[in-house]
């Protein structure tokens, strides 16, 4: 019965890590880049939705706020920063130094991004984690000897859904099409009509979206937030889009639930401080004997998504 726990705890922890692992997963999809402001955007939904629902709206314009719309706030500013990067590190950046930019500048400009947001939320709110205001009620349900939270196996929900919402999209819309058709080449895309610079940004907005909701559904799972929250959880998400496949959204899906299973059976077996070793022991294993992952292909971008 302990095991089957611990295989619950691990599907349940597997979700934040998959919604996070997806949001990677779209911009090496689509863009072949890597944007290391997704650990900061996951942390700055959570951080601002306790803010809010602890203190209220800045500048006065509102009380403490009830816990779902502080965080609606806090995933809408999410989106809002990942739009602000986008216009940065992408369309700023590309008109201005054209094909220089297609891998360097954008990642190492996501990279100050990151530490900027990352500092600015520091000297807001300190460091230390702050208790999320949550569900008050004991939302666990007893199954058959094997304990599930409520908020838990809701999250599970949304994410499954997020993930079947974001491949129907990708395979079936005429938006999903013109990603393919970027990631695929984004000159021979721009030829044939496509508008990147009104596409990209929707790339842009589902990370953030994404982010926003993982930070979210990590608040009100573990009632905690910090603002060092998004960098373990960044790793390892990075960790199970490249177990799952690079670029794949139902590898990313897969690889985020392993890394999850893979910490929780670590923890009760050998104990917290063997995480690390066993996550990343994970992850270069997959690099030696299949380097584009369970899922992947070995050129990004190609036949994608």
């Amino acid at each position: 019965m302990l095991l089957l726990q611990q295989l619950v705890n691990s599907l349940m922890l597997g979700s934040v890590y998959v919604t996070v692992a997806v949001a990677f997963t779209l911009t090496i999809g689509v863009l072949n880049f890597l944007n290391f402001t997704i650990p900061t955007l996951f942390m700055l939904a959570g951080m601002v939705g306790w803010a809010v629902a602890y203190w209220g709206l800045p500048f006065g314009l509102s009380g403490p706020l009830p816990w779902p719309i502080a965080l609606a706030v806090g995933i809408a500013l999410a989106i809002l920063a990942s739009l602000v990067v986008e216009r940065f590190t992408f369309r700023y950046l590309k008109t201005k130094y054209g094909d220089s930019t297609e891998h360097a500048i954008p990642l190492v400009s996501s990279l100050g991004f990151l530490l900027i947001i990352e500092n600015l939320v520091r000297i807001a709110y300190g460091t230390d984690a702050q208790r999320f205001p949550g569900p008050s009620a004991d939302l666990t349900l007893n199954i058959g000897g094997v304990f599930v939270r409520v908020p838990q196996l809701m999250s599970l929900v949304v994410v499954l859904a997020i993930v079947v919402g974001l491949t129907w999209l990708l395979k079936k819309s005429a938006l999903g099409r013109g990603l393919r058709a970027i990631a695929e080449n984004p000159d021979a895309a721009n030829i044939l009509g496509v508008d990147i610079h009104r596409i990209v940004p929707v790339v842009f907005m589902l990370t953030g979206l994404l982010c926003g909701l993982a930070g979210a559904l990590f608040a009100v799972n573990y009632g905690e937030v910090s603002p060092l929250m998004g960098e373990d959880i960044g790793t390892k998400a990075i960790a199970g889009m490249v177990v799952g496949g690079l670029g794949s959204i139902w590898g990313a899906v897969l690889g985020g639930l392993i890394v999850g299973l893979t910490e929780t059976m670590t923890i009760n077996f050998f104990g917290a401080d063997t995480v690390q070793v066993a996550v990343w022991g994970l992850l270069l294993f997959t690099l030696f004997i299949r380097p584009q992952g369970l899922f992947g292909h070995h050129a990004i971008g190609k036949g994608k998504l």
